[in-house]
């Protein structure tokens, strides 16, 4: 059976009960986490103003851009864990923190959440779904992985979601207030809030925990060249590569399993910010003929559009390999690894041993 999904009007922004709680989660979540690791671990940031200098600018002067981060992912808790490197003044702030994906099946394991929201007035209702109200108004994304679901993909409704936050707002085109993951949950749609575009979306592109020998890096996957390829204006780029939170959470620990070890080395390199449209200009201008032949399966699945997708998911890869390389690691040697098919041999499992690599992967 299909949900219907509403198509009320939506506000400027979601209701006050609804962004204080928000306010509460993001602030309450980002305080533990830098006690966590400024108080229990050993931190190391390089490049910090380079994040901060933009959040500042983009809360003094307006959101005339999205902004977009991608880092590297080791862990299950490298989100929220590394925005404890943010100042307190930052956490109390969701209209200025990130938006990320999260696993639909972990995340929002309660999958009946129709009624977890009276829509414009935002009422929590649902006792039952608290995981997922949890990371709804922790500004995380429903996102099906296709290890696991045949509704996921790059063009599943929650990447056009966070598409739609990086983008600006089109007040003749509001969208709908909710939107469903897979024809039968249903979610608050944040992009119908035109306070919400604009917005800073984080993604992980190795879209699993990834623990390798020298923290060397998986092939990206090509959501975030659809990010790239199509927001509208191109957003602000910046690139993270993070180390320590596999030690922190390793695949190999004994028990208590479920509880992070502390006493670790946590580092995180923040790189420059750039502007998308000029960084990947010969990439956009390429996807904008396409979409201008109006062949919507051109543009899915033709040569030249997943051409595009490998080119720009490899580039935004060497932004974090070079991340990477600033910490001391050496190079990586063999350039097939930044492509898919170098993995197509792994098993379709949660959790293996690359064989690849020999990487610990956990598919979360």
């Amino acid at each position: 059976m299909t949900l219907p999904v509403s198509t009320s009007v939506q506000p400027l922004r979601p209701s006050l009960p609804w962004r204080l709680t928000a306010a509460a989660i993001s602030g309450t979540v980002g305080l533990a986490a830098r006690f966590f690791l400024h108080g229990l671990n050993r931190v190391e940031v390089n490049g910090l103003e380079n994040l901060l200098d933009v959040l500042d600018r983009r809360k003094s002067q307006g959101r005339e851009r999205g902004l977009l981060t991608v880092c590297n992912h080791l862990s299950v808790l490298d989100d929220p864990i590394m925005w404890g490197i943010l100042p307190v003044r930052y956490m109390f702030d969701p209209e200025n923190l990130r938006w990320g994906l999260g696993a639909h099946d972990i995340c929002f394991k309660n999958r009946h959440v129709l009624s977890c929201y009276v829509y414009n007035m935002h009422v929590l209702t649902n006792p039952g779904s608290f995981t997922s109200n949890f990371f709804t108004l922790g500004q995380v994304l429903p996102t099906h992985r296709l290890w696991h679901s045949t509704a996921g993909g790059i063009y599943q409704p929650t990447m056009t979601q966070a598409l739609k936050l990086l983008s600006r707002h089109h007040p003749s085109s509001p969208g709908l207030a909710t939107y469903s993951t897979n024809g039968r949950d249903s979610f608050t749609s944040p992009a119908a809030y035109a306070a919400n575009c604009n917005a800073w979306v984080h993604v992980f592109p190795e879209a699993c925990c990834h623990q390798s020998e020298g923290s060397t890096l998986r092939y990206f996957k090509w959501g975030v060249a659809r990010l790239i390829l199509e927001s509208d204006p191109a957003p602000e780029f910046i690139p993270m590569f993070i180390d320590g939170t596999q030690d922190i959470m390793s695949e190999k620990r004994t028990w208590p399993r479920f509880l992070p070890r502390i006493g670790k080395r946590f580092r995180v390199v923040i790189g420059q910010p750039s502007l998308v449209e000029h960084r990947f200009d010969r990439h956009r201008a390429a996807w904008q003929k396409l979409m201008e032949t109006g062949d919507p399966e051109l543009v899915k699945n033709g040569p030249e559009a997943v051409q595009l997708r490998v080119e720009v998911a490899k580039s935004v890869r060497d932004e974090v390999e070079k991340l990477r390389v600033s910490l001391g690691f050496p190079p990586e040697e063999d350039e097939a690894a930044a492509l898919a098919e170098t993995w197509d041999k792994e098993p379709n499992k949660r959790k293996f041993q690359s064989p690849v690599d020999g990487s610990l992967v956990n598919r979360h």
